[in-house]
């Protein structure tokens, strides 16, 4: 009974909770905030992605996500990407991502949560909880959800509360390893779920950048790209856990 005990155990797999951003999609060539060239670069934040842009000019915001969403059909998940899908065999992988595109779930990723939303889907502007999955479709002004209200997408523009944020902090709460992948840190609520992540815990960092890490966090910093950390990580993963 008792070896038939450990052997249940041993099964038991732990939890790997995954936090990515930007970096982690920029080796598929989605364009970041801080790509020269790229899409984001021929508009102003305070233009495409803010309550009171839409409210302004609505076309202009629509367009935006619009190429961004077609953009998906031209990208395919990165080396990284395929990585952490496949360490679900190994761990109870959760990825909390701040990023829109699809690439975790292409990828293979079966628990992936949204904090900033998803491309792919749209909403309705007055009734919050009619949300409609329309791939990479455009969506444009007089498209109207059952009720008769324009849609818009289903994105957390700046100025607007992270419903998902509290499912976040309950993940990062639970996890046995916390990873984060290319991201700086910078943009609350999603910097701070590494506080909730219990002291004791691997922390790991993924990013080519400096990164200054909180005062008394136990980090260990893969200063690379998404795809080559990925592969450190994987491997001290598969050496150690």
């Amino acid at each position: 009974m008792k070896k038939f005990l450990n052997i249940k155990a041993a099964m038991i797999k732990k939890n790997l909770v995954i936090l990515t951003g930007a970096g982690m999609s920029a080796e598929s060539g989605i364009s970041t905030f801080r790509d020269s060239g790229g899409l984001w670069d021929k508009y102003r934040i305070e233009d495409v992605a803010t309550p009171e842009a839409f409210q302004a000019n609505p076309k202009l915001v629509l367009d935006f996500y619009n190429a961004r969403r077609k953009q998906l059909d031209d990208v395919e998940p990165n080396r990284g990407h395929l990585i952490l899908a496949q360490l679900q065999k190994l761990f109870n992988v959760q990825i909390i991502t701040q990023n829109v595109d699809n690439l975790h779930e292409r990828a293979g990723s079966k628990s992936v949560l949204h904090l900033h939303g998803e491309l792919t889907k749209v909403r309705s502007t007055r009734f919050p909880d009619l949300i409609y999955e329309i791939g990479t479709k455009g969506i444009y002004i007089g498209d109207v959800c059952e009720k008769g209200a324009q849609l818009r997408p289903h994105i957390v523009w700046f100025g607007e509360a992270v419903p998902a944020i509290d499912k976040a902090v309950e993940i990062s709460s639970k996890a046995d390893v916390f990873v984060v992948i290319g991201t700086s840190l910078n943009v609350y609520p999603a910097a701070g779920l590494i506080m909730y992540a219990r002291p004791e815990v691997p922390k790991y960092i993924i990013d080519p950048s400096s990164i200054e890490i909180p005062s008394g966090m136990n980090f260990t910093v893969i200063q690379k790209k998404a795809v080559e950390g990925c592969k450190e990580l994987e491997e001290w993963l598969k050496k150690n856990l």
